[in-house]
């Protein structure tokens, strides 16, 4: 069983030989970024390096599947929110977005959403996925995954929170017409990757976590969105959310999704519990914590305690942070192929 026929099977709940190694974030690596001789801050831009960073991190490490895009501005920026690339960094830096609409008064967005893929950095993002879905020889069997960011999360990148939160209560009629148009624009991008062939999407609608949002606040303003979300794609599609959702794991079920994926925040032996053996659970180590700062001997147990709760994947909370330690990320995946041979609760095994 190759990589992507082993992540295509997960999807569907059918037996595979061992539990799939892959993300749904970011998973490149800085022993990639050396090997290849790229400077970080160049690869946003620049398509082939975009997806060789992806495949070479994949390739070193010997992960199932490769993601992209890398920074969470793209989308923004197309929409004209503009993009800090910090191109004459050498380290770790990743784009950020210099400019938000102040208010609801502002807000300009067009009227047809198809119209953003020939803007800023849209048609990179496409070409790199492109070179990576169609890439001859073995790197070819990889899984493909995009990812967007869920509606409330992408309003945050155009507009501040608190100006949408403050609106929940006093403008409240325009802040869900606001959410409703960043729920098609969430829409229309993950169908663009859909029609790409990307083997799955990651929807991260990482800042609506209890953290910030009661269950009540995320019933009412997350929730909705996110069914039409996923009721609009065909693709395997996962819900991820970052920060705690012990509270809404049972909403985050019923999104539609094909499987939810928590960061470390979340007790997922609860969840399992909650959620029965037929929800695909995704999860859930903290990849800074284990793979930046932790000894390697540390990791193994790390990674066998998010099997024993009961996660039919193993993925960390976020984007790995790509200045990982190279023993950590070895043990990792080791660790992932020794403990992943036996079934988990929602797949079964070869």
């Amino acid at each position: 069983m190759n990589p992507k026929e082993r992540v295509q099977k997960f999807f569907r709940r059918e037996p595979v030989d061992t539990m799939p190694l892959f993300s749904g974030m970011g998973t490149v690596t800085v022993q990639a970024i050396e090997a290849l001789g790229y400077q970080f801050a160049k690869v946003h831009t620049d398509a082939e390096m975009m997806a060789n960073l992806a495949l070479k991190s994949a390739e070193m490490y010997g992960y199932d599947g490769v993601v992209v895009p890398y920074d969470m501005c793209t989308v923004p920026e197309a929409l004209g929110r503009g993009v800090s690339l910090y191109e004459d960094a050498e380290g770790i830096l990743y784009p950020t977005v210099p400019t938000k609409w102040a208010n609801l008064d502002e807000v300009d967005l067009p009227e047809d959403f198809s119209t953003i893929f020939s803007r800023g950095r849209m048609p990179v993002v496409d070409e790199a996925l492109k070179r990576c879905l169609d890439y001859e020889g073995e790197r070819g069997k990889l899984a493909v995954g995009g990812w967007v960011l869920g509606p409330f999360t992408m309003a945050g990148q155009v507009i501040e929170l608190d100006v949408l939160l403050k609106g929940v209560a006093k403008d409240r009629q325009r802040v869900t017409a606001f959410l409703d148009r960043m729920t098609e624009l969430v829409i229309a991008v993950a169908r663009h990757y859909q029609e790409l062939g990307v083997d799955f999407i990651n929807i991260r609608e990482m800042g609506s976590g209890t953290d910030l949002l009661s269950p009540r606040m995320w019933k009412m303003l997350i929730k909705p969105n996110l069914e039409k979300v996923f009721a609009a794609l065909e693709v395997p599609k996962v819900n991820h959310i970052c920060g705690g959702t012990d509270l809404i794991v049972e909403m985050m079920n019923d999104c539609g999704a094909d499987a939810i994926s928590v960061d470390q925040k979340n007790n997922v032996a609860e969840s399992r519990r909650k959620l029965g053996d037929d929800a695909l659970i995704l999860g859930n180590f903290d990849p800074y914590g284990t793979l930046v700062q932790m000894d390697a001997a540390e990791v193994p147990a790390v990674i066998r305690k998010c099997i024993d709760d009961g996660v039919d994947a193993v993925w960390p909370g976020c984007d790995i942070w790509p200045d990982v330690k190279q023993e950590n990320m070895e043990a990792y995946v080791k660790a992932v192929r020794d403990y992943g041979r036996q079934p988990t609760p929602a797949v079964g095994r070869l």
